[in-house]
């Protein structure tokens, strides 16, 4: 834990502490921002407190005393319940305004991970809570030097198995072999073994009507053939097998043969254009110095669609936080699912990745972005265009 730069950035902020608390690992977000190990013993509550100024101090309970030893600061026991409210009580006297891993009306869910029990009794001591996600995103979703570079070594990889895995697809179709949604997926989590890259999740492969669905999995009893003629939709994440690896995440979309359906193509430029739009929107603010949250990206995104005819047919955010976990915990481009009203500050990247979803088909395209504070970059390769997958044999 750095504490001079938490307490400094509690003072950037006018707070005047943070407090963490945590019961069976349910706020992890308190682990990685203390540097506490993620297995350590917590059966019984322990608390927190980072002051703007000044030491920081302890609340643990006396059978598992021992549990916040690694951190710096004064330390106090409790037993019973009467106690713990008396000591919480005491140690948060010197301060009034108090950050917390807490989300007016769960506006961010992931950061909601305080009970509305405790939020209760610290306001009964008088004092006024507000959330900590400023804060989080601050030391939680920045990328060090050594994750950009590993973040862009895992796109260089991911971008190259994407279109393998499209040939791959065409070579299969050309044999007359058969293949499905489930063989590519397998065909994918291959690769990942062979370059050293891992996942939570699997990639997402769907084909033709299962490309509506933005959260279509495929499985061994779940999987549609792929043939000549179909249209597919890979979208793919993961990082190196290393600690501290932030993650890469992409969606391209091909088609079996020479040219789409005209239908397709069309969804596809709108898509295109309203993923452009987005990402200009996060270059102009930063050439402008002018402040961009995360709402308003998403709405750089959506105006496209809407006004395209298809707003009713983009029912996710336009991207989210990356971080070591695909979904991290910094601002997202979201003003639909969330009116997400952090900052997207230096140092982080996010997904930028509008959809229409048709009965028929869907059509996403998912580029990574990087903000450095001055200028916004996008970590890997670009799809302006359909992919054309070749399904003819080649003439001897």
């Amino acid at each position: 834990m750095q504490l001079e730069f938490l307490q400094q950035a509690l003072r950037n902020r006018g707070l005047s502490g943070w407090l963490f608390c945590d019961l069976h690992h349910r706020d992890t977000i308190a682990y990685r921002v203390l540097g506490l190990p993620q297995e350590q013993f917590a059966t019984r509550r322990w608390y927190y407190l980072v002051p703007a100024a000044g030491e920081p101090q302890k609340l643990v309970h006396q059978i598992e005393s021992g549990q916040l030893d690694a951190l710096p600061g004064a330390k106090r026991i409790y037993s019973g319940w009467r106690d713990l409210i008396e000591q919480l009580e005491t140690m948060l006297a010197p301060v009034s305004t108090i950050a917390m891993q807490y989300s007016p009306n769960n506006q961010l869910p992931m950061l909601s991970l305080v009970d509305a029990g405790t939020v209760e009794l610290v306001r009964g001591f008088g004092k006024q809570v507000v959330s900590s996600a400023e804060l989080v995103q601050r030391f939680e979703a920045t990328w060090s030097a050594a994750a950009l570079y590993a973040h862009l070594e895992a796109g260089k990889h991911i971008d190259r198995i994407i279109a393998d895995t499209f040939q791959e697809i065409g070579r299969r179709v050309r044999g007359s072999a058969a293949t499905d949604e489930y063989a590519v997926q397998q065909f994918i989590l291959e690769r990942f073994h062979q370059e050293k890259l891992v996942t939570r999740w699997p990639p997402l492969v769907a084909a033709n009507q299962n490309t509506s669905n933005p959260h279509y999995l495929t499985g061994p009893e779940q999987s549609a053939p792929i043939r000549s003629g179909d249209y597919v939709l890979l979208d793919v994440w993961g990082k190196l097998e290393q600690p501290g690896a932030v993650y890469y995440d992409v969606t391209w979309v091909g088609f079996l043969g020479k040219r789409p359906p005209e239908r397709i193509q069309d969804i596809f430029d709108i898509v295109r254009r309203a993923r452009d739009a987005a990402v200009g929107a996060v270059r102009s603010a930063l050439a402008e110095r002018r402040t961009l949250r995360g709402w308003e990206v998403d709405r750089a995104a959506r105006s496209v669609i809407e006004q395209a005819g298809y707003g009713t047919y983009f029912p996710h955010r336009t991207g989210h936080s990356i971080g070591e976990e695909v979904h991290g915990n910094g601002a997202n481009m979201d003003d639909l699912e969330t009116h997400d009203e952090r900052e997207i500050i230096p140092c982080t990247g996010f997904s930028i990745e509008p959809g229409i979803y048709l009965p028929e088909f869907g059509v996403r395209s998912e580029v990574n972005l990087f903000v450095d504070g001055q200028s916004a970059r996008i970590t890997g390769a670009v799809q302006n265009e359909m992919v054309a997958v070749s399904v003819e044999e080649r003439a001897a």
